[in-house]
C-alpha cells in the first residue's frame, strides 16, 4: 500500500502531495504532456480543474477542505458564488 507522500502514477496522471504540507487531504494532479492546467482531487478517482470547477462542482465538505487548506485560492476566486443547494456535486444520487 502507498503512504500518502508517494507519488501515484498512471499513464495520464500524477498524483502527488504539495511538498510543504504532506498532511493535506488534497492531492495535486499533473496531466502528463499538458501544461497550464490546475487540477488536483480529494480519493485519486474525480479529478477536479481548479478553473472549471471551483466551487460550483465541489460538495460543502470538499469546498470546506480545500478552502483551508488552499487559503490564497479561496480569497482568489471569493467573488464566486458557491450554493450546495444548486450544485450537483452534492446532491444525493436517486
Amino acid at each position: 500500500m502507498l503512504s500518502d507522500t508517494e507519488i501515484v502514477r498512471d499513464d495520464l496522471y500524477e498524483f502527488y502531495k504539495d511538498e510543504d504540507h504532506p498532511d493535506n487531504v488534497v492531492w495535486e494532479v499533473d496531466h502528463i504532456g499538458f501544461i497550464g492546467e490546475l487540477l488536483f482531487s480529494f480519493d485519486k478517482k474525480k479529478i477536479y480543474n481548479l478553473w472549471q470547477d471551483y466551487p460550483h462542482n465541489f460538495t460543502p465538505e470538499e469546498k470546506e477542505i480545500f478552502d483551508r487548506e488552499y487559503p490564497y485560492w479561496a480569497d482568489f476566486f471569493k467573488d464566486r458564488s458557491y450554493n450546495p443547494e444548486n450544485n450537483t456535486a452534492a446532491q444525493p444520487a436517486e
